[in-house]
């Protein structure tokens, strides 16, 4: 009995440590820009990053791939006034090694732009919102991704750094799911223990 009880345990034990690792699974990295990457837009496409985040549902746990030449550009998050105006003083992330990875911690709006003088004034720049852990998302600026007019078809354009990314998944969030199953694998755990 002693021994089915151990294994039992042993069972719940993993199951908790599956959902935990599963987790991780449903969240995505998104490459900003898609095809574009991280740059001044071209005037056939100004509005580019507008277009993109308008296209994508960002979650906690997702994260940001910002790709783009090192040596002749950055990435900094701030605030919406600075994102507004265009000021650079101040960020209050600063990335710059070509290859910047912005994880989505806690729900919001993020305001990005480069770091390079006169790049957020050619349109050089992203705004995205969170949703929370509610579901309702952040109401976007009239400046933001809502704004702008649904175009019928999308240009194409040639990669400038490496392999065209597959879009992500759109698997729901299981956050709350998820929760709910590891509350009831610890009470189960904690009844088991209790028997023995």
């Amino acid at each position: 009995m002693a021994n089915l009880r151990s294994l039992t345990k042993h069972f719940i034990c993993a199951c908790q440590l599956l959902l935990l690792l599963q987790a991780k699974v449903f969240c995505s990295q998104y490459k900003v820009g898609d095809l574009d990457a991280w740059g001044i837009p071209t005037s056939a496409n100004p509005q580019v990053y507008a277009k993109w985040s308008k296209n994508h549902s960002f979650k906690l746990g997702d994260s940001l791939l910002f790709l783009y030449p090192p040596s002749q550009d950055s990435v900094i998050q701030v605030t919406e006034q600075s994102y507004n105006s265009c000021n650079l003083k101040d960020p209050i992330l600063y990335m710059n090694n070509g290859n910047s990875v912005f994880n989505i911690t806690k729900p919001g709006e993020y305001f990005f732009t480069s770091g390079e003088p006169g790049h957020c004034e050619k349109k050089q720049k992203l705004y995205i919102a969170v949703l929370s852990g509610n579901g309702s998302a952040a109401l976007a600026p009239s400046y933001g991704p809502s704004a702008l007019p649904d175009t019928a078809s999308s240009p194409s354009y040639t990669t400038v750094f490496g392999n065209i990314p597959q879009p992500p998944s759109s698997s729901p969030s299981l956050g709350f799911p998820l929760f709910v199953t590891a509350v009831i694998a610890s009470a189960t755990w904690g009844i088991i223990n209790a028997m023995i």
